[in-house]
């Protein structure tokens, strides 16, 4: 009998896992408990921090890799069975909905429509439907320049290189580059690179990385200016934010 939602528990303490573009009917929360997850779907990439989940809708070609430390449970929701959204997202998840996945997780794939499991889902996807969007996306353009771009900086983020070597470099001048980031992206160069150190920042330090060998391979030039960049995206300092996730 079909159900409305399931739930599933993956454990990669022991490697890291990494899932190739696929795609299915059903929609996917996939909820980091512990360690992180980077997805791509679309044209961008999204990065799972510790106790929150990026929200892929069905039909969404989508692929997804796990540090070696994570610990995941993915919900996945039937067609027409939540009011959630339509388009990718990173979703906060409370101690309420992580509590209610991992018992679904633990107890329950199939159940009858009038169980108190049925009546469970029910309330987890009402409350999951209220969960307000955190920005832990970065937008990847599938312009061959952008791209380029991307490539370079994901692959090197400590690299320095100004929008005018860019610019000279994908024989553009700096102008026409920066009105075609802000096209393709939303957002200016320099702002596009501080969310790509934010999410490979969330990604490495979920992962166990210690603070000061974060801060060197994003190139920062001292630990206290990489903990103000993530403090000024996130609201706090790298340790707050991983203390406040661990006390859910």
């Amino acid at each position: 009998m079909p159900v409305p939602a399931v739930a599933y528990k993956l454990d990669f303490s022991d490697h890291a896992g990494e899932v190739p573009l696929h795609v299915h009917r059903k929609g996917q929360l996939i909820l980091a408990l512990r360690g992180a997850v980077t997805c791509r779907a679309g044209n961008e990439l999204w990065v799972v921090p510790p106790n929150c989940g990026v929200w892929i809708p069905g039909d969404v070609p989508h692929s997804a890799r796990a540090t070696a430390n994570a610990c995941l449970n993915y919900l996945f929701v039937a067609p027409g069975a939540a009011d959630l959204p339509d388009t990718c997202c990173t979703l906060s998840i409370s101690p309420l909905i992580r509590e209610m996945i991992e018992r679904l997780a633990r107890d329950c794939y199939a159940y009858p429509p009038d169980s108190h499991v049925a009546r469970l889902v029910r309330v987890m996807l009402d409350e999951l439907a209220c969960m307000p969007r955190e920005r832990f996306n970065l937008p990847i353009s599938s312009h061959p320049k952008i791209k380029l771009m991307a490539d370079a900086l994901t692959l090197d983020p400590a690299d320095r290189t100004t929008l005018k070597d860019w610019a000279r470099h994908v024989a553009m001048s700096e102008r026409s580059l920066a009105r075609l980031i802000v096209q393709e992206t939303g957002l200016t160069f320099g702002r596009w690179r501080q969310q790509l150190h934010l999410v490979v920042a969330l990604r490495e330090l979920a992962s166990g990385e210690a603070v000061q060998n974060v801060a060197a391979a994003l190139g920062y030039e001292s630990v206290n200016a990489f903990i103000t960049m993530f403090k000024k995206a996130l609201g706090s300092t790298p340790a707050q934010y991983f203390a406040q996730n661990r006390d859910f």
